[in-house]
Parts: C-alpha cells; sequence; structure tokens
C-alpha cells in the first residue's frame, strides 16, 4: 500500500493536482485568521456549543464562524444555493429541462448556482449581523459599539467575500485539483477543529481515558459508516438479445442497479438540524426558557423523538424527490431493459418504489443512530464541545464520504496508468477498472507486437 500510494507522486499531472488541491486549502485556512474588522473575536468563541444555531452554521462554513473572520460564511451560501437547484431540478419542469440538455444544461445550472450564492450569502450575512450581533452588545469591541450602521455594512461586504472567494477556490479545486472542491472545504473546517480540541484537553487529570475513549468511538463510528455508505442493494437489470447475421448474438447483457442504502447522504440530517434548532431560537428570542431546555436537551425524549421523526421524514422526503421510479422504469424500457420476472413499466415502476421504500427505511434508522447516540456516549465527560460536534452525525459522515470519495478518485488516477490502485480492491468500481485496465494492457502488447512484426 505505501509503495502503491508514492506512485501517486511519480505521475506528474497528478502531483500536480494533489500539490494544487493542499495550496488552496492552505489558502482557505489563511483567510480564517483574517478577523473581520470591529468584531470581539471572544464573544462567539464562548456561544458557539454544540446545539446553538452557530455550532451547525459553524460546521458548514468551515469552523470560522465562531472566530468572526473573513471566510465565517465560508461555503455555506453556495452549497445551499446547489441545494436549492438539485431539489428545482426535480420539482421544476422547465428546470428539468434544462438539465437534461447535457454538459450545456449544467453549465447554465452552474452559473445560475453562482449568481444565487450572492443574495444568499447576502441574506445570511444580514441574519448572522442582526440577529445575532446587534443584540450583544459583548460582540463589537468599545470603539464600534457607536457606528453600528457603518459597522454593518463593512460585515456583511466582508462576508459576502470571503464567500465569493470560497467558491472559487472550491471550483478550482474541482476542476484542476482532486476530489470535489466545496466537499474538501466543508472537510478541512471540520478536521482543522479537533487540534485545539485535543489541546484543550492535553494536561486534564483524565488525558489519556478520555483520548483512548475517543479513539474507540471514532474506531466504531468509522467503521459503521464505510459499512453503511458502501452498502447497495444491487437490482439486476437483463438487455432483450438480438440475433444478427447468423448465430453471433448482440445484446443480453446482464448488469444491476445499484441502490445504495444510504442514498440521501448527509441531507436528512442537515434539513432536521436545521428546523430542529429554530424552536429553540424562538423560545430563547420570545423568553420561555422551559420549553427550550425542553428541546434543546441532547438526551432527552423530546429532542431525541422530535429529531429522529424528522430524519426519517427528510430521508423519505429526499429520496423519493431525487428517485423517482417511474422515471427509471420508463428509461429501462426506452433502453430495452427490464428487471428479470417483471413486465417493463408500471410493475418495474412498483417493484422499484418497494425496494427503494425498504433501503430508505434502513438508511433513516442508521442516520437516526449516528446523529443521536454520540450525545448519550458523551454525556457527562470532559470532552469538549468542537470534538462532540464532530462525533455527532452530521460531521462524522461528511469527513468519512468525503475521503472515501477521494480515495476512488486517486485509485482511479492510477488505474488509468495501469497502476495498482494504492487501496487495494478499494472503491465501488475497482474491480471493473482493474479488468479495464488489464484489457488496455493487453491491446498495448498487441500493438507493439504488431508494430515488430511490421
Amino acid at each position: 500500500m505505501q509503495n502503491n500510494f508514492f506512485q501517486l507522486f511519480k505521475i506528474p499531472e497528478t502531483r500536480q493536482r494533489i500539490v494544487l488541491t493542499l495550496l488552496l486549502l492552505i489558502v482557505f485556512r489563511l483567510g480564517h485568521h483574517i478577523p473581520i474588522p470591529g468584531m470581539d473575536p471572544s464573544f462567539l468563541e464562548r456561544t458557539q456549543d454544540q446545539g446553538s444555531l452557530f455550532g451547525l452554521m459553524s460546521a458548514f462554513s468551515g469552523g470560522a464562524l465562531g472566530q468572526a473572520t473573513l471566510f465565517s460564511l465560508g461555503i455555506m451560501p453556495y452549497i445551499s444555493a446547489s441545494i436549492i437547484f438539485s431539489m428545482l431540478t426535480k420539482i421544476s419542469p422547465a428546470m428539468e429541462r434544462v438539465a437534461k440538455e447535457g454538459a450545456s444544461g449544467q453549465k447554465k445550472i452552474n452559473q445560475w448556482t453562482r449568481l444565487a450564492t450572492v443574495p444568499i450569502a447576502v441574506i445570511q450575512a444580514l441574519l448572522v449581523y442582526t440577529g445575532l450581533f446587534l443584540n450583544e452588545p459583548g460582540l463589537l469591541t468599545p470603539e464600534m459599539q457607536d457606528n453600528k450602521v457603518v459597522l454593518g455594512i463593512v460585515v456583511v461586504f466582508s462576508l459576502l467575500a470571503g464567500a465569493m472567494i470560497c467558491m472559487w477556490l472550491g471550483e478550482i479545486i474541482t476542476e484542476q485539483g482532486v476530489g470535489s472542491g466545496a466537499s474538501l472545504i466543508i472537510m478541512a473546517g471540520i478536521v482543522a477543529v479537533i487540534p485545539s480540541s485535543m489541546q484543550i484537553l492535553w494536561g486534564g487529570p483524565e488525558f489519556w481515558q478520555t483520548l483512548l475513549f475517543l479513539l474507540a468511538i471514532w474506531a466504531v463510528t468509522i467503521i459503521c459508516v464505510v459499512f453503511i455508505h458502501k452498502g447497495t442493494r444491487n437490482v439486476p437489470i437483463q438487455h432483450h438479445r438480438l440475433m444478427v447475421r447468423g448465430q453471433t448474438v448482440y445484446g443480453g447483457q446482464r448488469h444491476f442497479l445499484p441502490l445504495k442504502i444510504n442514498m440521501a447522504g448527509v441531507m436528512p440530517i442537515i434539513f432536521a438540524s436545521v428546523i430542529f434548532i429554530v424552536p429553540a431560537v424562538l423560545f430563547d428570542w420570545i423568553g420561555l426558557s422551559d420549553l427550550k431546555d425542553v428541546f434543546s436537551t441532547p438526551t432527552g425524549f423530546v429532542h431525541v423523538a422530535s429529531y429522529a421523526a424528522l430524519i426519517f421524514f427528510f430521508c423519505f422526503f429526499w429520496n423519493r424527490l431525487m428517485f423517482q421510479p417511474n422515471e427509471i422504469a420508463d428509461n429501462l424500457r426506452e433502453q430495452g431493459a427490464f428487471v428479470p420476472g417483471l413486465r417493463p413499466g408500471a410493475k418495474t415502476a412498483e417493484y422499484l418504489s418497494n425496494v427503494l421504500t425498504r433501503i430508505t427505511l434502513a438508511g433513516a434508522a442508521f442516520l437516526t443512530i449516528i446523529a443521536v447516540a454520540p450525545a448519550f456516549i458523551t454525556s457527562g465527560t470532559p470532552i469538549p464541545n468542537d470534538l462532540r460536534y464532530f462525533l455527532g452525525g452530521t460531521s462524522i459522515l461528511i469527513v468519512v464520504a468525503v475521503a472515501l470519495e477521494l480515495v476512488d478518485k486517486l485509485n482511479a488516477q492510477l488505474v488509468m496508468r495501469n497502476y495498482e490502485g494504492f487501496m487495494k480492491e478499494s472503491g465501488p468500481n475497482w474491480a471493473q477498472m482493474r479488468q479495464a485496465s488489464q484489457v488496455m494492457e493487453e491491446k498495448n502488447k498487441k500493438r507493439e507486437e504488431k508494430r515488430g512484426n511490421a
């Protein structure tokens, strides 16, 4: 594995992509150390906790929201715009027609996503400033407390500029680097809080016990997440056979339609977390502290039951929105394919719908356990809030999913150049990529033999 890993750096193109990705991620992290003029960084560090709206927003913005820096919003506005347009392509017939235009349609949607990022970033910046900053006098420096209008303009434009720079860095990584730029930026922001959190634990009376406890939790959680993330329900697909020119058979191939168990990914937890935090924030503003405590207690019955119900709802909502059995059945029929034992059309759509319901139920149960269990496990321990949030479903799912995607892309880079992947038998299509590499090798040998005979 070690030798195959170093093969990555022997390929000039792959080496340049890796170096560029690392440099741009360093630039992204440097932006977290540029403070917004007039802000008191210590305030948000004190108010950022696991159950607050800042905790969720900070995780997706790259971890800088609690430091009042230039990249406080991070990639979050761009991610929000991408989610909106992903849903519009399934809901709006006009957007669906544009999405089916191929590369040109995807280019239009990407451009609209960039344009939509600007108003979303402005709204989020105004929400952060007016909804929280102005209500807390300790947030501003003494010199700027009397210039709130000017300070608001500076803050909004600073956050907007930072969000645009983060979006640009993410697109450069996607086009010229390795992996998805937006996903890597989110992952970098989540992982970046671990050293500072470990530094808080260092020197404590139970440091080593807590460290071993954390490593055990991480190991079990990562194994479970990888197992479910890679798990698929393979639906057999058969193509019609065509007899052409005597006994020569064309067509008739049999393959599988893979349906992932966790098809929705981390989206249900994101939606559930955002909606579930809103009642707690409203109760806090109104002054109903008792109801806020009921909704905000991570191990309370109301919190767990409501959170689980929202995750299940959004799992089914997202899967039904993104995977439409009727459309898949129609596409299979147009391609001359069918599920063995089922008639094309309505019967196939009904079968796919039933399969989707069963795997969605399993995926929703898995997401609920991942999202709720860490709160019970870490209750009463001296683990900092940042590490507790990292153990939560949102953060750990993002980190593992992005890491697996990155491994698959690096494996593809090696296999394309007749190298073994640096993680053997890794990735969902490792066997197919390896077989294609061997076929390419044989063709090259035959071509060289023909040249030699000539």
